[in-house]
């Protein structure tokens, strides 16, 4: 089933290498790693566009290559600060629609961030009520998993809901950690590892509604922190709904650093949402 979301493929040409997942769901093209010549990658990227109906181009580049992206229309959108074991990486995009390109909720967001950037930053001040159990994931805890994430969002860019999926995410090494109440799974986060350069995503938070007053959130988060820490991983970052006051409080009350805005990125709810990065550097704030 969730093979017809997206494809990842490592494509391999005369002038440059690159590692691309075809997003046929969020119907985008990204580039999480590449080496070689950014004039024929561009050229080849463009014409992979033109062929399907991609709207949105995303590249990870590095510093080094900047002004190239720029050169070949592409913008700046953030910054994933120590994506590259230590260097970082700054996401460059182009578009191919108007629409895709323009956002009816920038100024709205604009607020919002504002006014979460105002909020004190600090420790966990609040424990778990005693009711609740805060653990780490499993492989047996895949269906629970994507029963939680189907309750929580009618539409998600990747297919959380399908069990299969997220044991496939469990095996390849992503990290969940969950919160029970009464032996079900109320709440959850995971974090998707990068062993190559040793980052981490910290992504797919949910709560059931009606346990959300108790901010499990920010303890699941701290959980997987310490997991990373521990592993070695330094580079921890998130892209939050721009909508969402509650998350990116919680990213930047846990002492991420905001770092840019990805216009119309994924498909959640019902409509293509601005998404904001946050990145932490674990081996300073952990």
């Amino acid at each position: 089933m969730y093979t017809t979301f997206y494809k990842n493929e490592k494509i391999l040409q005369p002038n440059f290498t690159a590692e691309v997942c075809f997003d046929y769901y969020n119907e985008r093209i990204r580039v999480d790693d590449y080496r070689g010549n950014v004039n024929l990658l561009s050229n080849w990227l463009d014409e992979i566009v033109s062929q399907n109906k991609f709207q949105k181009i995303i590249i990870k580049c590095r510093h080094d290559d900047l002004s190239q992206w720029l050169e070949k229309g592409f913008i700046n959108e953030g910054e994933f600060t120590g994506f590259f074991n230590g260097a970082s990486a700054v996401s460059m995009c182009k578009y191919f629609s108007n629409e895709r390109r323009n956002s009816n909720y920038w100024i709205e967001e604009d607020k919002i961030i504002n006014d979460v950037l105002k909020l004190p930053q600090g420790s966990i001040s609040s424990l778990i009520p005693n009711e609740y159990t805060l653990r780490m994931a499993d492989e047996q805890d895949a269906k629970e998993l994507a029963d939680l994430y189907n309750q929580v969002f009618e539409v998600y860019p990747t297919p959380m809901d399908d069990p299969e999926y997220v044991l496939k995410m469990i095996r390849s090494g992503t990290l969940f950690c969950v919160v029970t109440y009464k032996q079900k799974i109320i709440s959850a986060a995971s974090a998707d590892v990068n062993a190559v350069y040793h980052n981490a995503e910290i992504t797919d938070c949910a709560t059931l509604t009606e346990h959300r007053k108790f901010g499990l959130m920010k303890h699941l988060i701290n959980r997987l922190e310490q997991e990373l820490f521990n592993r070695k991983f330094y580079c921890s970052y998130s892209i939050a709904r721009a909508l969402s006051f509650g998350m990116n409080a919680v990213f930047h009350q846990k002492g991420y650093v905001f770092k840019g805005r990805l216009a119309n990125n994924c498909k959640i709810f019902d409509k293509y949402e601005d998404m904001n990065i946050w990145v932490k550097d674990l081996s300073k704030n952990i």
